[in-house]
This record gives C-alpha cells, structure tokens and sequence, in this order.
C-alpha cells in the first residue's frame, strides 16, 4: 500500500476537522494494517433479560455467580448449519483473542444477529460497546439477510426456546398469530410466551441501534461516503457527511422484475422504496473498507401497492449477488466509481458483505447437481458465472464474504484480464470455528491468515439443560433424538465437529441425498466400497442394494456366480491396493458414514478439515475415486462408458469430495493485487 503521508502524521492532519481523541499507532500497525472478518456470529445473548419480563429463563451456574439463560433447544440447534448458544461464548473468545493479536479493526459481514430480535441486537451492541470503550477497537458492520429478515420490522418468534423440564418453550411477539389466538395444546411443549424482544426488526432500528458501527459516520474517520452521497475526498467534512448519511436518504427503488428510479422499465410492477446501507470508510490512512448491502429483498407479484409490509417481500436468503445485478443496479455503478478512485488516490481497497461473489464449490458445483440435484446443497445460492463477470468487471480485486459458514478462496479470472478474489471467511457458529485477518502490506499486497478457535471458555456452561433436554426426548421416545456424546466434547473446536455430524445425521443425510447412494453409505465400510469398485456385473443400483442389506454379497450360496464374482472382484481390489504400497485390510477402517462426515468437513473448511482427517484415508478415497471414475490413457476427461450405476455416483462422490480438498490456498496466504495471484505462505 503507498501512503500519501507517514501514518502518524496523516493522523494529526486529519483530526484538524475534529477527532474526539488521537488514535494510538503502534509500530507494528505502521508497518502492516491489520483487519480480522467475522461474518456470521448469529449473535444470540444467551444471558440477555427481556424488557418485559415474560421469559425469566434457566437458572445456569457460571464464574460470575447463578444467572438466567434465554436459550434455544440443543435439538433446535442440531437442526440448523448455525449454533444459537455456543456462538456467545465463541465471540468472546474470538474478541479476545483479537485484543490480545492487538488487531483495531474487525469488519462483520453480516448476519451479526441472529434474525435481528431486539433482545440479541441489544446484547451484540452491550459487548461491541465494551469492547470498544476498553480496547479502542473499531467495529464495521454490513448486514446479511438475518438482520435484517425483511426490509422492516414484523411479528417472529422461535418454538424451540429451551424451558422447564427439559421441554421446548414457543415465546412469539404480540403481534405474531400464535399471540393473538388461543393455539392448540402440545404436551411436549410449555405454552407459549409473548414478547415484542423476539420481533424481527427491519433496517432502521438495526441501523440505529448499531450506527457507530460503520452505518454512519464518525468524526474521527478520515473519509465516509455512501452510494447517495454527492461528495468526494476533495470537499469532504464530517458535518456534510452527516447530514447526507441520514436513514431517510439511503434509499433506492426496486421493483418485482428489477432495479426501479433511472433504471426501471416500462412494464415493471411492484416497486417500493428500500433502504441501502452500505458505505465506504476510511478509518486509517491509506485503507479504503467498502462495505456492500448485498440485501436483496424482492417485491412480491402482485403486492399490496406501495405499502411497506414485511409481507410483500421475499427474503434476501437465496438472492445474493445475481439479484443484486439485476435489482440493486445502482451498486455496480458507485463499486466501480469508487475502485476508480482508490486506484488514482493509492488507497488499498477491501470490499466485504455477506454474500458471496464467486463459485464456492471449487468447480464441483455441475457435479453436485447432478448427483444430488439443483435444488439442494445450497446451489440456489451460488453466484453464476455471468454476475461474477459483472462484478470483476467494476474493477474491484478483493472481497470477503460470510453466508456460507464455510471457508474457502474462489478467484474469478476474466477474459478481460480482471481478476476478483472472493474470500469465505468462516463462521464462529459452525465448523471450522474460524474468522479471517487481512494484512495490508505495502505494493498492493494482503496477506490472509485464518484463525481457528479450538478453545473457547464457557463452551460447556450450558450442558447441564441439554442433558435435561436429553433425558426428556429420551422419556417420550423421541424419533429424532440427538447424540448426547456431543455433551462429551472437550473443547469448542470438538464440540463444532459434533454439531456437524449431528447436523449431516438428522437433516443433511435423510433430505438432500438420494436413497440409492444413503443406503451404501449406511452398509459400507471403505472395504466392501473397494471390493465394489472391481465388481464386474450389471446388476443395476437397486438389486446390489438389496444384496448389501441382505448380507448376500459376501457369501451367497444361493448363487454361486455371484459369490465367485465378489472374489474375483477382491482379488482385483487387493492388487490394486497393493501396487499403491497398501493393504486392502485397512480400508476397514472406515465407512460410508465416516466418509460422508469428511465430505461436509471438506465442504465447510476446505484445507482446514484436512488437519481432523487421517491423511491415509484421503488417500484411500483418491484410489477409490480413479476406480469408480478412471481418466483415459489419453487424458481427456473421466471415462463415461457403461458402467454400474452405482459405480458412477460413489465415484462423482468422491470427485466432489476431492474437489473440496484441491481449491486455491484457503489457510495462511498472499494476495499480490497488481499481479493477481494467490500464494500459500
């Protein structure tokens, strides 16, 4: 990065307009500015007090003494990719963790609450204070599609709260239907509890609550702008900043088909006013932070007019960026203005949101559709090639998103020459527990380290409600019950993992994977998948699952020709292993169900997950793969030709798993901004 000016005296120069106090500069920040990443927190304040008293919460023992915790069922949260609990102690220790790194800045790319319920946006905003006040850091926020869930506030509320007993406790705002009329009874459940501390608040009181956060400007930044302001670094002041940053004008339109004002079409329906929050700050001479409201809530058809109801809008979950080319036009415009400026005035420019802007799959994503389908592992949510185009295009070269509790580097390369780095920083709330700091380094050189959080203090204060949540759903003979060894975990890092495989057990496994290939990962061990891939026959998928239920397989007197060929086929298996200095043995050691966790392990952390899984069986997997899916001796793709069909869906499983395991550098990495290109370090 070039300075305009030594660091120390850009400092004093720019608090001429007004600085409440000089920021300190250590040494350490003059040589490299650093800013750590943490989207997805789903901050859920565990201790937090309702305003009105309705829900007291569990009496829960802690270093600080007996304190009431308002938190959600372990089964709630074994059902989703994000914790609700655990994430509050998880941010402490993060934010620790920092103070001790001596990083001042931490950007939050959204979904820093968990649905914007007042009572957590409240609590997020107690601990940023403090963290603030004590430490001198400096928080931006972006938002995501949880906070907020709809463009302005509207009656929500959980079922899955934990109560008495062991028993889940429904608590819903006033306005919810739930609170306006006598609900039927569930005898596993308490009744409900009304409070408006669990309404999902829209983009003005989030905003407002959170506004030092990056949402409005300060006195002591050295510029602030957002894509409705008429300024430039030129004729900037802090009082002009002000006045044009008011909620009321951060506004743009947007209809049902696309972007509304300048660019809305003739037949467009539907519009509405929406508000944009995001900015452009310079906290520290020579950084520019872009912080982008991907948010993308989209009229419904044939909505109530112009009226600004929760209810005419669709969520922003599943739009991201490809809605933002279409809908929020107005952003690659001012993106591509303000890379044009940074680039004349030497300022490094790091762009954030909560969205992604590249494909996060590492090139697997054609295979997952195929295998599993279109409509499932998020693919909805994947950018298309087109909007990474249009993105890299504004010029822009480094970004980093949240979304997908995943980490991983996507690069976009463009005919054109533009080159974009799409950055998945990890959540707190989901394995790998991780967040991102960016090193600013001199000559447009970031250097980005990933920091896992394998201790966390307090993980397991909360343990003895699940266990009583356990022994309920084990009293009533629940059909879904969880695994309570995740109560056994002894460390944070440990507890995630669990999180994880519960999470692929009960929602993953049973409603995004295909019967056929569910059925052989539950029956298999690495072994008899070998064996499988030498099996000549044409047996289609249905009759060899039958016979892998049955136990057939393996010694079938009934047939005679089927038992020669499962010998023939282990013979075959074992030369194979062998001539790779393996034995076939040892593929015993694991099964479909361990190679079905490595592959969400694989999916959420990249080369992260390579340091939890044993490095032979990632080799085991590589054997495997090129059996089920050789390559030609001319290499020019995977052989199609007529094989079993269960031998092309192991086999396009484990590519896609491989897959994971190969991207760009995703751990400890340079990025050379001119050059573009990405380093391992």
């Amino acid at each position: 990065m070039k300075f305009p000016l030594p660091l120390l005296f850009a400092a004093l120069i720019s608090c001429v307009s007004g600085c409440n106090k000089l920021p300190a500069i250590t040494a350490e920040q003059s040589a490299d500015i650093r800013i750590a990443f943490m989207p997805d927190i789903h901050f859920h304040d565990v201790y937090g007090h309702f305003n009105d008293a309705a829900f007291s919460g569990l009496s829960t023992s802690t270093a600080a003494g007996e304190q009431q915790a308002a938190i959600r069922s372990m089964r709630a949260q074994l059902q989703s990719t994000r914790l609700f609990n655990e994430n509050y102690f998880a941010l402490l220790a993060a934010l620790d963790d920092i103070v001790k790194k001596k990083i001042r800045y931490v950007a939050l790319p959204g979904d820093f609450s968990d649905d914007g319920q007042p009572l957590h946006v409240r609590g997020l905003k107690t601990i940023l204070d403090k963290y603030h006040r004590e430490h001198g850091i400096e928080f931006f926020a972006a938002p995501g599609n949880h906070d907020p869930t709809r463009p302005v506030s509207h009656p929500a509320g959980k079922p899955d709260y934990l109560g008495a007993e062991g028993k889940e406790q429904p608590i819903f705002s006033l306005q919810h239907p739930l609170c306006q009329q006598t609900s039927s009874v569930d005898n596993n459940r308490h009744a409900v509890i009304c409070s408006d501390d669990v309404q999902e608040l829209g983009y003005q009181p989030i905003v407002d609550l959170l506004g030092q956060y990056g949402f409005y400007p300060q006195k002591k930044y050295r510029y602030f702008e957002t894509p409705f302001s008429d300024y430039n670094t030129e004729n900037y002041d802090y009082p002009t900043a002000v006045e044009q940053a008011q909620f009321e004008k951060r506004q743009y339109d947007i209809c049902y088909q696309g972007a509304g004002g300048k660019y809305k079409k003739q037949d467009y329906s539907d519009c509405y006013q929406v508000a944009d929050t995001s900015y452009l700050v310079e906290p520290i001479s020579g950084l520019w932070l872009l912080a982008i409201d991907a948010n993308v809530y989209q009229p419904k058809k044939n909505s109530n007019g112009n009226v600004l109801d929760a209810d005419n809008f669709s969520g922003s979950s599943d739009a991201g960026y490809n809605k933002v080319i279409t809908h929020k036009t107005h952003l690659l415009e001012w993106i591509a203005d303000v890379v044009q400026r940074a680039q004349a005035q030497h300022k490094t420019l790091i762009a954030f949101s909560h969205f992604p802007m590249q494909e996060y799959y590492n090139g697997a994503a054609n295979d997952i559709a195929q295998l599993l389908g279109d409509d499932k592992f998020q693919l909805s949510r994947n950018p298309s090639t087109s909007t990474s185009k249009a993105l890299a295009d504004t010029g822009l070269k480094i970004h980093v998103a949240g979304h997908m509790h995943i980490n991983d580097s996507g690069v976009y390369r463009g005919e054109n020459g533009k080159v974009l780095f799409n950055i998945q920083a990890p959540s707190l709330a989901a394995y790998v527990p991780a967040y991102k700091v960016l090193s600013v380094k001199p000559d447009q050189k970031v250097d980005v380290e990933t920091i896992v959080l394998h201790e966390v203090p307090r993980f397991n204060e909360l343990f003895p409600h699940y266990l009583a949540e356990w022994n309920y759903l084990h009293s009533i003979q629940a059909p879904d019950i969880w695994n309570k060894e995740i109560l056994q975990a002894k460390n944070y890092h440990q507890f995630t993992e669990w999180h994880l495989r519960e999470l692929a057990r009960l929602r993953f496994l049973p409603q995004e994977w295909p019967a056929d290939i569910r059925a052989l990962l539950i029956a298999l061990n690495g072994e008899q998948m070998m064996v499988l891939s030498q099996l000549d026959t044409d047996m289609n998928f249905d009759q060899i699952s039958t016979l892998i239920e049955n136990k057939e397989f393996e010694n079938n007197n009934q047939d005679k020709t089927l038992a020669d060929a499962w010998q023939r086929a282990t013979e075959k298996a074992e030369s194979v292993v062998r001539d790779q200095g393996l034995l076939l043995e040892d593929f015993q050691l694991w099964n479909g169900q361990d190679l079905s966790m490595d592959f969400y392990r694989l999916w959420n952390a990249d080369q992260l997950a390579l340091r939890d899984i044993d490095p032979q069986r990632i080799k085991h997997y590589e054997i495997l793969a090129r059996q089920l899916l050789p390559i030609d001796n001319e290499g020019s793709g995977l052989v199609r030709g007529p094989r079993s069909d269960y031998h092309q869906k192991l086999g396009q499983l484990l590519s896609i798993l491989l897959q994971f395991s190969r991207g760009a550098p995703s751990d400890h990495f340079r990025l050379d901004l001119d050059a573009g290109t990405i380093e391992a370090l």
